[in-house]
Formats: C-alpha cells, sequence, structure tokens
C-alpha cells in the first residue's frame, strides 16, 4: 500500500508558542488561551487582509497561508521596492484609524519599567557592558511619555507583513495587539531596517517628522527587550548586542 502524506515543517517554536506548517495550512500552538483569544479577536476586527481561519481547537488554530512573501527577513537582503514598504506603513495606518480593540495594552510606565528590568537583566548576566546599556537606555527614554491610543499590532515586524507586487497581501501574528502608541508600530517595522524609514514615514501620510526621536525611542526599547527574551528562549543574542552598540552610537 502506497501512503501519502504532508511533510511537518516548523515555522517557529519557543516555550511559549510553536508554528508548524503541513500541507496547506499553519498550525499555530499557543499555551496561552487568552492570548489565542485575543489574536483571534483582533485577526476578525483588523480592517486589513489577515490569514483566514479554517478551524480552531484550543490550544490549536489552523490558518491558511497567505500570497506573496515576507516585506523583509531581519539579517536577509531587503528585496522589497519602496512601494512595498510605503504600502505596509499604508496598512498601519488603515489599522490604526480602525475602533480599537478591547485588549489594554501597556502605558508609558509600563513600558519605561519593563525596559529598567531588561537592563538591569543584560547588566546582571554579563550580556552587554553597563555604560552601552544605559546609553540605549537613555534613546529609549523619548518613547515614555502619553501617547494617543489606536489599534495596533504589537509585533508589526516587517516579517510580518506579506506582500505581492508591492501590495500588502495579509499581515500574520496579531497575539500582541491592543491599545497602543501607533508609532510603536512602526518603529517595530523598521527596526532593523532603519534606512526605509523615509519610505514608511511617505506611505503612512501623516506629517511626524517632529516624533522621529519617539521612533528612534521604541527602537533602542525593543533592542533592549529583545535581549533577555531571546536568550531565555534558547536563541543566540550575538547579533542583539551588536545592535545594542550601533543604537548607541546613533
Amino acid at each position: 500500500m502506497i501512503r501519502w502524506w504532508n511533510p511537518v515543517e516548523v515555522v517557529a517554536a519557543h516555550q511559549e508558542r510553536a508554528v508548524v506548517r503541513v500541507g496547506g495550512l499553519f498550525l499555530k500552538i499557543d499555551s496561552d488561551p487568552v492570548r489565542m483569544a485575543t489574536e483571534l479577536d483582533a485577526m476578525d476586527r483588523a480592517p486589513v487582509p489577515t490569514p483566514a481561519v479554517v478551524w480552531h481547537r484550543s490550544p490549536v488554530v489552523a490558518l491558511s497561508p497567505l500570497p506573496g512573501r515576507p516585506l523583509a527577513q531581519l539579517g536577509a537582503e531587503d528585496r522589497s521596492s519602496t512601494r512595498a514598504w510605503a504600502s505596509a506603513a499604508m496598512a498601519a495606518r488603515l489599522l490604526h484609524g480602525a475602533p480599537l480593540p478591547p485588549a489594554r495594552g501597556w502605558r508609558a510606565d509600563d513600558f519605561a519599567a519593563h525596559a529598567e528590568r531588561s537592563c538591569r537583566w543584560i547588566v546582571d548576566h554579563d550580556v552587554a557592558d553597563a555604560r552601552l546599556v544605559e546609553a540605549v537606555f537613555r534613546k529609549a527614554t523619548a518613547a515614555f511619555r502619553d501617547f494617543p491610543l489606536v489599534f495596533t499590532h504589537g509585533d508589526y515586524q516587517a516579517a510580518h507583513v506579506f506582500v505581492e507586487d508591492d501590495e500588502v497581501t495579509g499581515i500574520i501574528d496579531w497575539a500582541d495587539s491592543c491599545q497602543g502608541d501607533p508609532l510603536y508600530d512602526l518603529a517595530v517595522l523598521t527596526v532593523g531596517h532603519e534606512e526605509r524609514l523615509e519610505d514608511v514615514i511617505e506611505g503612512y501620510g501623516t506629517d511626524i517628522d517632529a516624533d522621529l526621536d519617539v521612533i528612534r525611542g521604541w527602537w533602542a526599547f525593543r533592542r533592549l527587550a529583545a535581549i533577555p527574551w531571546m536568550v531565555e528562549h534558547g536563541y543566540d543574542a550575538g547579533g542583539d548586542v551588536e545592535a545594542l552598540r550601533r543604537t548607541a552610537g546613533a
């Protein structure tokens, strides 16, 4: 008897979540039912394209694949056009104009406290020099201010935005969506791709030149917050430490 089966491809996996591809479906497994509920609710509410939910039986949700490819990947050559980056910013602007979701995100004090904890962790674990960490933290403080609340994706990485023919075909990974700062989404989109900020600002379609220091502050926060998470989940944080050095010198 000949048996046919679909191979299982592990797309991403760590202690909290895993994503595997089986045939034409992506199976997302999440240990936190509240986080999964937040993700499903956000995809249902978002006025931008998202993967279709084929079925859901907690702790697993089956999602359809998206056409196209990720806008960019950290550490890989950026092959996307200026127009594609602008389209990603336009999608963010559309999302930010939608009614607020129920999930309440962090406020300025929460971000500041998290950054301080990350700084202590990095220094206590001898991952980076205290003076370097302090320099990056000072840059991050520009972001810790009152901000307007909008519907944010919360992890709007370029790798989570799929494009085809310079248009956005879908956005994945909505588990961190919440009421948040629109500039945080734009910062996450461009962290590691800082040279694309001008394209993103133009595509977003509003004058945010005065807020560039805030975006740079979010870049610094993101760099600090990433290192403890990467190390604790078994990843090599060497590239993130090098990014801290670039951030401190910028």
